[in-house]
């Protein structure tokens, strides 16, 4: 088996030493920079406070916010200004800048108005492209969720290409093409044409992540998967992050797109040292390629690859290139392979559900942090950050827990923390606060143990795509997250009492999942099927 194989040469040549450490911090770059891919949208398409100017008690150059006699002018919703209604103006009333009373405007009428005052300076596009009021929001919403589509398509996409032309190169063309329209959506001239880029962008450039995490997780040994996810989750979260500081220093929406994607650009001269999956090259029958890199491993690790080991390469991947045709076919031919397989099938459809709960709950609980009392920016910044937390806790946890039970209790904590922030009292901010973190900590881990966990049930051959094909089919949460605002419209606890649900119902489902733990990664299907539900019952368990 290609994989076995392949396991007992990381062990001679070392299963995480300087080689695949280098491959890492390479591999920081595509991870910010997809970080800033997913959610730039945040803050470019921001909602802002606003509310009518009132041209008779106020110039609108200089105009504060929210002077003393606004109430007077203007009705008031939840403490805070309506955004487009003003009361009418009383006739045969004399007006000044500085003395607006009650007993100025008949507040048994209320006019509608298309001029005005911004709470804060920053500009996003609801006010250069004038998205205001009600019949706008939809407008906001979608930006979001064009975003999502892109990025669903792009993962099935960027997948496939991934695994029949390399990840190497799949990785420079995303983030090539991603950064340069990037740089270009900060010069649209109109909403229609952010939109368009808002959709391309993450089209060509959102599968760094997948990419990137594939490329250096096939490198490592068994034992140092999570330790390699954990850094991919800790690089991830101080990208988005930095999204937030940034936006503390740079309020215009086109400034703040170049700041983030600019440095993609200039970034591409680093990662052309980037070496090529081994695991892809040997299932390509590119034995020759492959001992390269071995071989480069070994020195820099201060090891060597014996020349026994080479023999055994040799033979091995002659045979292989039997199959190399049939290893080679079409996506849709090995998806069918994969479906006729009932455990594999049920395996794919159970793993797509859980993504699309993982992606959906995470996308909400961060997009609606920005409602949280507070600065946004602050806001933003924490409810990132608590993901660093739980990806070092991977190390700890996974290590001695069971996959399956892990992926399970971490779901099930976030479906019940998000259930129980709706019998806590809203007046109580700081609780609200902790039990958002707590449940954004949750849903973080849960991330993370589920990328592992996919792309340890599944064929090397098939493993990015599959990877893709859920974390695609995910995307649709992603799609979904945008719109909670319109749905707390209906009933406020509503996006909450979803997440919690649909946190449950997955969690239940994991159960269904076999276990990987310490286990060599399946080169085929037939292999990944044939996993057992207790790793210890496994002939392919790597004994330590």
């Amino acid at each position: 088996m290609t994989e076995i194989v392949l396991d007992d040469i990381l062990i001679e040549i070392g299963t995480f030493g300087k080689f695949q450490l280098r491959q890492f911090v390479l591999m920081i770059l595509p991870l910010v920079f997809n970080a800033f891919s997913n959610l730039s949208y945040v803050f470019t398409a921001a909602d802002l406070h606003y509310r009518c100017v009132i041209p008779e008690c106020e110039n609108r150059i200089g105009a504060v916010y929210q002077p003393d006699w606004l109430p007077a002018a203007v009705p008031y919703e939840n403490n805070l200004p309506a955004r487009c209604q003003r009361y009418e103006q009383l006739p045969n009333t004399t007006l000044d800048h500085s003395h607006c009373l009650p007993n100025d405007f008949n507040q048994s009428i209320i006019e509608r108005c298309s001029s005005f005052v911004y709470q804060e300076t920053t500009v996003t596009i609801v006010n250069e492209f004038n998205l205001t009021c009600d019949e706008n929001i939809w407008k906001i919403t979608l930006v979001g969720t064009i975003h999502s589509i892109a990025q669903a398509l792009a993962l099935l996409i960027g997948g496939i290409f991934s695994d029949r032309y390399g990840r190497k190169w799949a990785l420079l063309i995303c983030l090539a093409l991603g950064s340069s329209l990037g740089v270009v959506r900060s010069f649209s001239v109109n909403y229609e044409m952010f939109l368009i880029f808002e959709f391309l962008e993450p089209l060509v450039g959102s599968t760094m992540y997948t990419t990137a995490f594939i490329l250096g997780q096939e490198l490592v040994g068994p034992k140092q998967r999570v330790l390699a996810k954990s850094m991919c989750l800790v690089v991830f979260a101080l990208g988005e992050a930095a999204m937030g500081l940034i936006a503390m220093f740079i309020d215009n929406w086109r400034h703040y797109l170049l700041a983030l994607f600019v440095p993609g650009l200039v970034s591409l001269s680093f990662l052309w040292i980037t070496a090529e999956s081994v695991r892809w090259l040997l299932t390509k029958g590119r034995r020759g390629e492959a001992i390269i890199i071995l071989q480069q491993a070994a020195s820099i690790n201060g090891r060597s690859l014996s020349e026994n080991t080479q023999k055994l390469l040799d033979y091995h991947y002659q045979r292989e290139l039997a199959s190399a045709t049939e290893q080679n076919t079409s996506f849709i031919n090995q998806l069918v392979e994969v479906m006729r397989l009932k455990r594999l099938a049920i395996r794919l459809i159970i793993c797509s559900f859980c993504w699309f709960t993982n992606v959906m709950v995470y996308y909400g609980l961060t997009l609606n942090s920005v409602t949280l009392a507070g600065d946004k920016n602050i806001n933003f910044i924490l409810i990132t950050l608590v993901e660093i937390p739980a990806a070092l806790s991977m190390n700890f946890i996974m290590n001695r827990f069971p996959r399956r039970i892990t992926q399970f209790v971490s779901l099930a904590l976030c479906g019940v923390l998000c259930l129980l922030t709706q019998v806590i009292p809203s007046d109580v901010s700081w609780i609200n606060t902790v039990m958002f973190l707590m449940s954004k900590m949750a849903i973080s881990f849960s991330f993370g143990v589920l990328y592992i966990y996919t792309s340890e049930i599944f064929p090397t051959n098939l493993r990015q795509s599959l990877l893709s094909m859920c974390s695609m089919i995910g995307r649709l949460g992603a799609i979904v997250a945008p719109q909670m605002p319109l749905l707390a419209k209906v009933w406020s606890p509503l996006p909450m009492v979803l997440f919690g649900s649909i946190a449950l119902v997955s969690a239940i489902t994991i159960l269904k999942f076999p276990e990987t733990g310490n286990v060599r990664l399946p080169n085929t299907a037939s292999e990944a099927e044939n996993l057992k539900p207790d790793s210890s019952e496994s002939e392919r368990s790597e004994h330590s």
